[in-house]
């Protein structure tokens, strides 16, 4: 059986943004692939500026990641609702995204490599 979720070193510096302010930048960031969806950017949570989030009760689940909690980001011109999300207690095969939080691009929200 293949394994549905692949989770590797995410290669250099990721930063994310909001509303034109840095929230974080890591060289520590996880690049998960689902399957033929796109790759996402996860961040340890300990470069985020997480001051700047405001968790939320909107919760989801996946098969394969377990629940997600969510986070709205309160930037000086607007506040993104359910813009970022994590899994705390994430199943066995996600098990190396605990403690790191990924972000919805959007308008004025970027992830990007520097």
């Amino acid at each position: 059986m293949t394994k549905h979720i692949t989770i590797r070193p995410a290669e250099g510096t990721w930063v994310v943004r909001a509303g034109g302010a840095v929230l974080g930048e890591s060289h520590d960031a996880l690049e998960l692939s689902e399957g033929e969806m796109p790759f996402v950017i996860y961040f340890p949570k300990a470069d985020i500026a997480m001051a700047m989030l405001d968790a939320t009760d909107h919760k989801t689940s996946c098969p394969h990641k377990g629940e997600a909690s969510y986070f709205s980001i309160m930037s000086k011109s607007r506040t993104y609702i359910n813009a970022a999300w994590s899994y705390e207690d994430p199943k066995p095969e996600a098990a190396a995204i605990k403690g790191y939080i990924a972000f919805y691009v959007q308008d004025g929200v970027m992830v990007e490599q520097v």
